[in-house]
């Protein structure tokens, strides 16, 4: 049996997008787990955040990875903070074929500067915090099966680039 596919990477690379592309050219499910947190509390994850706090969110973050995890022949969008998790990042590394989605953070802040469902990049320099969230990421981001560097790259090509790599396993 095939492992699943996940995607991670940082808020705005386009995981929820490509994700979805790939499962569809793959006859796969499709998994968005931040919109399937949003469905369990019936509300953005920006509330979840401001009304029960970002350690709230990230304990319920785990369980629906983990559960979502289980599921087989699925592509799964994970949050940008998920793989953070050592929890989840030992699991999606036992169990599932993992792209690192990496673009210039100047295109991550044009796609997100207006965009209120981003709680960690709410608020005034935008920048700045997603260049930290950045900097304090990378170097666990780089511990998935695969990175694509998505800069110069049209959707059809990184979607090209994963089921190409999926295909090989």
């Amino acid at each position: 049996m095939k492992k699943n596919v996940v995607l991670l990477g940082m808020m705005g690379v386009g995981k929820s997008t490509l994700a979805r592309i790939v499962a569809k050219k793959q006859n796969l499910k499709f998994i968005d787990t931040d919109s399937n947190i949003e469905k369990n509390f019936s509300m953005k994850i920006s509330e979840i955040f401001k009304k029960k706090g970002e350690d709230f969110f990230r304990i319920e973050e785990e369980k629906v990875v983990l559960e979502s995890l289980k599921k087989s022949k699925s592509v799964i969008a994970l949050g940008g903070g998920a793989f953070i998790n050592k929890v989840i990042r030992d699991a999606v590394l036992k169990n599932s074929i993992s792209f690192w989605l990496d673009i210039n953070l100047d295109i991550i802040n044009k796609r997100i500067k207006w965009n209120k469902k981003r709680p960690l990049a709410i608020g005034k320099n935008t920048n700045v915090k997603i260049r930290k969230l950045y900097d304090q990421r990378k170097s666990i981001y780089k511990l998935a099966n695969y990175k694509i560097d998505c800069n110069k790259l049209s959707k059809e090509d990184i979607v090209k680039k994963i089921i190409n790599i999926y295909e090989k396993k």
